[in-house]
């Protein structure tokens, strides 16, 4: 792939239709400091360009649980990181998304949120099977385009209405609901709400947080994790990779404008939905009774937008929705059928791994479905803080270990495990604990432990990286080091060697089952016509592949580091410009 359409779909397989709820959201209840999330990523994209895809492309591995099981040996830390991504997607990807877009479709047609949710699963499911993921990058491209066009339109329709900059502070500070909790505050808009930097106690989104423990989970999200690692991987030139990051970098500053600022807006224009705090009154409006902030950017779409427009906006959100979960699916089967299933039953067949990989799916949807009312309730009814909260709890450990693995040699095997046990403990202490006491509504006090009510969640996720960056050193230190022929180009130090590496990994596993579609002529013939539906709706009656050449392509075609003088230079002044508008943005709103 060239630089453009990666940078492309780095951006738009991260601002998807939960994000349009969630930032939206966030901004309408609390103002412009949650843009910083958006505005951090640029800094984190270079360090994928410059310092992880070089390791990960003379590593020669596609997968990230591939490159730990090269850099450290072993199968455990191998399953350990399917199991959790594949608990992180249920929690933070699949159960958000389908919420949003139920969402989106509610407040579009007033339908029930569950029936929407079994609409959107139909209309996904039919996607999925007709459907292919072979131009998944391409469509997202496409998909940027038309998402930045119409979030620019709706951008530039709502700040007409409120009168630009100076009409949105003015109307957003006076945007009270006309029905209020007696003696609380908790209806008025923050009085910070158009500062970036807060408090480092008593702020909402403290700075601290904000800089330094944001980091740890935007180095999760944009260097480790598959979905978005993935779109680098595929560059055909590592120029090609650093300038995707460049590309992506800049589009990312793009929602604290089109997404942020409307959804505050939104709260400006209809208070009364919106900024609801009767917990009554928010039942009957969106039906949490927490708050009503999700439906600002749909309420926005719905309300200003032209009809034709509208029907656009929505169905590009959807599409990008299906899209997403289309991915998600296709990757969760293949992590659960590889990584955990094959294991267990390594006689296991092709069509058998293929179909346990839908069942696998239909699991997920279901689980996913029943944790909606749980996001509802969480955070305020605040979908991002939600799904940030959640990620601060089982992300950290997995930032610490890759870090290690790059630049400390010396980290081993039993120091990697130790680390994630450690860290998994203490953040499903922190998870339980947050699921268990909810958030007080307004008027309540608020009887949670003080772990939760004066820890924030971005200070949690630095605690944890320290707990499991000192579990690593202090188990690695203690037990014998990984002989330096093992770590050859695995490394940012070796990432240049030219000596052989002895892999301490076993033999690869068989192809994908979810991509490979077998062929017809290796298994016997179906004369059953009921059996041969079910075995199309499972995907195992297309064309024949060649389930080797994934395997052997990788290994044969070894991406050099080598890059062209000029094309560097211009990435690099690239890159530097993107820091100085980012540094720029982050002091105007300080």
């Amino acid at each position: 792939m060239t630089w453009w359409p990666i940078g492309a779909s780095l951006m738009s397989s991260n601002v998807g239709s939960g994000l349009f709820i969630g930032l939206a959201g966030t901004g309408a209840a609390g103002g412009v400091a949650v843009g910083g999330f958006e505005w951090n990523a640029a800094w984190v994209l270079l360090a994928l360009g410059w310092i992880f895809i070089p390791v990960y492309i003379s590593s020669n591995v596609v997968t990230m649980p591939e490159y730990l099981c090269k850099r450290f040996g072993g199968k455990r830390i191998r399953i350990y990181m399917s199991v959790l991504s594949l608990i992180l997607y249920i929690f933070t990807k699949i159960s958000t998304d389908i919420f949003s877009g139920a969402l989106f479709i509610q407040v579009s047609f007033g339908w029930d949120l569950y029936l929407s949710t079994g609409i959107l699963l139909l209309v996904t499911a039919a996607y999925t099977v007709a459907g292919g993921l072979a131009a998944v990058i391409y469509t997202d491209a496409l998909q940027t385009v038309i998402m930045v066009g119409g979030a620019f339109t709706l951008m530039f329709i709502a700040f007409t209405r409120v009168g630009w900059y100076e009409g949105l502070v003015d109307r957003y500070m006076s945007a009270v609901p006309s029905v209020v909790v007696p003696n609380t505050s908790c209806h008025l808009p923050r009085s910070d709400a158009f500062r970036m930097f807060r408090d480092p106690v008593s702020g909402d989104v403290p700075w601290p947080g904000l800089i330094f423990g944001l980091t740890v989970l935007s180095t999760w999200v944009w260097c480790t994790d598959q979905v978005i690692v993935q779109r680098s991987l595929s560059a055909k030139s590592l120029t090609h990779a650093k300038a995707g990051s460049v590309l992506g970098g800049y589009l990312k500053l793009l929602p604290m404008f089109f997404i942020v600022m409307p959804g505050m807006i939104s709260r400006a224009l209809f208070p009364d939905e919106v900024a609801c705090v009767d917990p009554m009154l928010c039942q009957s409006v969106c039906g949490a009774a927490v708050g009503c902030s999700n439906i600002a950017y749909p309420k926005l779409v719905v309300e200003l937008m032209p009809v034709g427009l509208r029907g656009l906006m929505l169905a590009v959100m959807l599409a990008a929705l299906m899209s997403s979960l289309t991915s998600i699916f296709n990757s969760s089967a293949t992590l659960f059928t590889l990584d955990l299933y094959h294991r267990a039953r390594p006689a296991a067949s092709e069509m058998e791994l293929m179909i346990v990989g839908r069942v696998f799916i239909l699991f997920l949807v279901c689980i996913s479905i029943l944790w909606i009312p749980i996001i509802q309730s969480a955070n305020s009814g605040r979908l991002f803080d939600y799904i940030q909260s959640v990620t601060s709890f089982l992300a950290p450990p997995i930032t610490a270990v890759f870090l290690t693995a790059i630049f400390w040699t010396r980290a081993n095997e039993q120091g990697a495990f130790w680390g994630l046990m450690c860290g998994l403990l203490v953040g499903l202490i922190r998870m339980v604990l947050e699921f268990s006491y909810s958030v007080p509504a307004c008027g309540e006090v608020d009887l949670r432990p003080a772990v939760l009510a004066d820890v924030h969640y971005l200070y949690f996720a630095l605690i944890l990286l320290a707990i499991t960056l000192i579990t690593i050193a202090v188990v690695s230190l203690a037990t014998p080091p990984i002989p330096e022929e093992h770590l050859h180009r695995l490394t940012w130090w070796s990432r240049h060697s030219t000596e052989p590496r002895v892999d301490l990994s076993g033999p690869p596993l068989t192809s994908d089952p979810s991509i490979c579609d077998q062929s017809t002529d290796s298994e016997p013939e179906v004369r059953s016509w009921l059996r041969r539906a079910a075995l199309w709706l499972c995907g195992l009656t297309g064309a024949s592949s060649n389930p080797g050449t994934t395997s052997g392509s990788r290994h044969s075609e070894v991406s050099a580091l080598q890059e062209d003088p000029f094309w560097r230079r211009v990435c690099d002044v690239n890159a530097l410009l993107l820091l100085l508008i980012n540094v720029f943005l982050w002091g105007f709103m300080a």
